[in-house]
């Protein structure tokens, strides 16, 4: 089955935003993680689309996100792995200890996202892949 993804678009706001903003950091489009799809983000969605041979409309749709995507799991570094510890605050607040985000990918990082895949019915291998992250982003428009 075809993933669904969620359409990110000026003027949209919260979880999904700022993951959109560190997947753009992670592919060195550097713009603000304050979790508000404004001007900056939309061009730099637009930029990114660009790059990759998809339509330059600025909004993280059906066929952005995977190629947004970065896949992470122990031992990555960077913006994918901030934005998975982000998230891990934000989806799951009462979860301890609480994820360090220093965007190193450890132990700590790794047993929560088995948590996370357990709790959300995905395939438990600790990689934040296309599926991990498709129920990332779907996450906080499920709550």
């Amino acid at each position: 089955m075809a993933l669904v993804w969620p359409v990110q678009k000026s003027g949209d706001a919260g979880l999904t935003v700022q993951l959109v903003q560190y997947l753009l950091g992670a592919h060195d489009l550097r713009v603000p993680v304050d979790g508000a799809y404004g001007p900056r983000t939309a061009a730099a969605v637009r930029d990114f689309q660009t790059r990759h041979g998809l339509t330059p409309d600025g909004q993280a749709g059906q066929h952005t996100w995977p190629v947004l995507i970065v896949p992470v799991r122990s031992g990555s570094r960077g913006q994918a792995v901030h934005a998975v510890q982000d998230a891990s605050h934000t989806l799951d607040p009462h979860y301890q200890p609480k994820l360090a985000l220093d965007g190193e990918f450890g132990p700590r990082t790794d047993t929560w996202v088995r948590h996370y895949q357990g709790v959300v019915h995905a395939l438990v291998d600790g990689e934040v892949g296309l599926t991990t992250w498709n129920h990332l982003v779907k996450a906080d428009r499920a709550s």
